[in-house]
């Protein structure tokens, strides 16, 4: 018959290695970190004559996939209503540890200026409780891979539908994009 073949431990620690190498290179391909808005909360409301401001904070859920610590610089975020910027968001540098999740508490302003320009659709969303934000916002900062320092930029761009008179979050849709910045 046939002619029997040796175990080879050679041959199995070769193929070992190449199964960890390609893991390794598959868990270590970086992935875009996921953004979501838990919660909108009322603080006050301010006097800007003619209107009134609304001081908020925004409860933002942040993971970062990744297998490397993160470090971003200070950054803001927009706020748009109807296509008009409705207010800002400051972003705080901070950093992130690999592979975990995080909750931000952003403060932002609104202007009530603002939404008296947009005052017909602003009452129409009121009676259907419903109302569309968009925010968008650019984060840079380092990943720490070994002892190298890898730039990059996330882009956020969100969607999100929020009940006006509860302030609830009723859907919302971000699209994150991660960009390695190479020589900057």
């Amino acid at each position: 018959m046939g002619k029997e073949k040796k175990f080879s431990w050679g041959s199995a620690l070769v193929g070992a290695a190449a199964a960890a190498v390609t893991a390794a290179m598959i868990s270590a391909k970086p992935r875009d970190p996921t953004f979501h808005l838990i919660s909108i909360e009322l603080t006050s409301l301010k006097l800007n004559f003619p209107a009134l401001d609304a001081e908020t904070i925004l409860t933002v859920h942040v993971s970062n996939p990744n297998i490397a610590p993160i470090r971003y610089s200070d950054t803001e975020m927009s706020i748009y209503y109807s296509g008009s910027l409705l207010g800002k968001a400051p972003v705080q540098a901070g950093s992130q540890p690999p592979r975990s999740c995080q909750l931000l508490r952003l403060p932002a302003r609104l202007s009530g200026l603002q939404l008296a320009h947009h005052a017909k659709q602003f009452l129409a969303d009121m009676g259907r409780r419903e109302m569309v934000l968009d925010s968008k916002v650019d984060i840079k900062g380092a990943a720490k891979v070994l002892w190298w320092n890898h730039k990059f930029k996330v882009e956020v761009d969100s969607h999100v539908i929020v009940d006006p008179v509860f302030l609830d979050v009723i859907d919302q849709e971000n699209r994150t994009k991660l960009e390695l910045l190479v020589n900057s």
